[in-house]
């Protein structure tokens, strides 16, 4: 099945909204990977354990009891005995959501691997290009700011659009070693 230009944006939107921070890197998490691919998270991770040679550390981990208590309150997981999860999640980074589509070999997974990785490329560029503007209007702040008010106005009205307090909180997953540094 391929998609049209508009629905692989809504994919690609989609996807982007269940990648989350760990450990300073972008991961989905098996449940929602498992969820893109058309297969039970039970599957994925029968899958990826009958082939653990093709996860290193850097595209497949475990969440940690802290990354998953943290996890549990942020997204509103239910707690264990109410529909909770009882293990703790492995989080997979863009590579390792690409091997997984591979190893498990459907053709769902494979056209949704597609969509993952062009979510996380996505993200790659809107940061990328958060970080350009953000250094331009810096530069015109130190340029204009001796000269006209309603310049220096305008480029502060800039750089709170561009920093809404929603967007200033903290990322979505465990970030407490973020801050830490």
């Amino acid at each position: 099945m391929i998609l049209d230009a508009e629905c692989e944006a809504t994919s690609s939107e989609q996807i982007a909204n269940v990648i989350v921070v760990l450990r300073d890197r972008r991961v989905i998490l098996d449940r929602d990977l498992a969820a893109l691919y058309g297969v039970t998270t039970s599957r994925l991770n029968e899958a990826v354990k009958r082939n653990t040679r093709r996860f290193p550390e850097d595209f497949m981990f475990r969440v940690t009891d802290g990354e998953h208590a943290a996890l549990m309150s942020q997204i509103a997981t239910s707690k264990k005995g109410r529909g909770g999860h009882r293990k703790r999640p492995f989080a997979f980074s863009e590579h390792g959501a690409i091997q997984a589509a591979n190893v498990l070999n459907s053709e769902r997974a494979i056209e949704m691997g597609v969509h993952v990785v062009r979510a996380f490329v996505r993200l790659r560029e809107l940061l990328s290009s958060n970080k350009q503007l953000a250094h331009q209007v810096d530069e015109l702040e130190r340029k204009y700011k001796h000269h006209d008010k309603a310049i220096v106005a305008m480029l502060s009205a800039i750089r709170q659009l561009m920093n809404p307090p929603s967007m200033s909180r903290r990322g979505i997953g465990f970030t407490a070693d973020l801050e830490a540094k």
